[in-house]
């Protein structure tokens, strides 16, 4: 058995110092060293919580190299927490690398729970769908952000991105023209913090509410977008359609179905849900 320390990945606040978990807090105060986004940034939260720790530096453009630096005080038995300037590490901000250096080194890496935007977010939204995919920062070219938002169109699920306030206006134009005017859009600004909004309107409305009020275009977003509608009899031909009607007008509700699946090689279990619908 190695004498490895572990490296925690610990979430911290996305506004509001009280959303840090006790947990998080007994962690960052047991280990040897904090690995962060923004030293100064977290030097901060320590002062608040009266910790003092040795701070390295792991951002977006050191990450490759720090990772090697953590892994090596890991490797000498060295406790160290992973912590980002809000929310988890890893989920749109740095960590991943980091995380997945460690553990292909065989060093123990735990998750120590806590805040995060997109599920704040989801749970104030009251949106009720199956499921929600989230795709994080939308690109920053308008014909870039584009074609990702056509790729998202046809899925049946929620929608989850984080936008920055110098971009929200062209994103909500963009998520209007690609996926559609008439969706619901819930538009969640400053969670947690003292100006949170928490906005639903169509799509096609956005835009206007954003720019009727300058302060609403200010701070963080998270931006959740109503799933696309399942086309469920759309994607059968409508010939298949036609033949299912005459048969169902003959015929049991089986036996119209198993002779539509011969006829028209569909799958039997769409012709089955779909004469269902059309007997009811």
């Amino acid at each position: 058995m190695n004498n490895f320390g572990t490296l925690y990945v610990v979430a911290t606040p996305i506004g509001n110092l009280g959303d840090i978990t006790l947990r998080g807090i007994e962690i960052l105060k047991a280990v040897d060293a904090i690995a962060a986004e923004d030293t100064r940034h977290t030097s901060g939260l320590l002062s608040h919580f009266g910790i003092s720790k040795k701070l390295i530096a792991v951002h977006e453009h050191n990450e490759h190299q720090s990772a090697e630096k953590l892994l090596i005080l890991l490797k000498a038995g060295e406790d160290i927490a992973l912590v980002t300037d809000a929310g988890t590490p890893g989920i749109s901000d740095p960590g991943a690398i980091v995380v997945d250096l460690v553990r292909k080194a065989g060093v123990k890496v735990v998750p120590i729970p806590g805040a995060s935007a997109v599920i704040a977010a989801l749970s104030a939204s009251g949106i009720a769908q199956n499921g929600f995919l989230f795709h994080g920062f939308l690109p920053a070219s308008g014909a870039a952000r584009r074609k990702v938002l056509e790729a998202l169109k046809t899925q049946a699920v929620t929608l989850v991105f984080y936008e920055a306030p110098h971009r929200i206006v062209e994103s909500v134009d963009d998520i209007a023209k690609v996926l559609g005017e008439d969706r619901k859009i819930t538009i969640a600004r400053e969670l947690t913090k003292t100006f949170e909004t928490i906005h639903t309107c169509q799509t096609s409305l956005a835009s206007a509410w954003l720019q009727a009020d300058a302060n609403q275009q200010r701070g963080e977003f998270v931006l959740l977008v109503e799933a696309a509608a399942i086309k469920d009899t759309e994607e059968i031909p409508e010939e298949t359609v036609r033949v299912l009607k005459l048969l169902l007008a003959e015929l049991p509700l089986k036996q119209a179905v198993k002779l539509a699946t011969e006829i028209t090689h569909e799958k039997k279990n769409s012709l089955y849900d779909l004469a269902l619908k059309i007997k009811n």
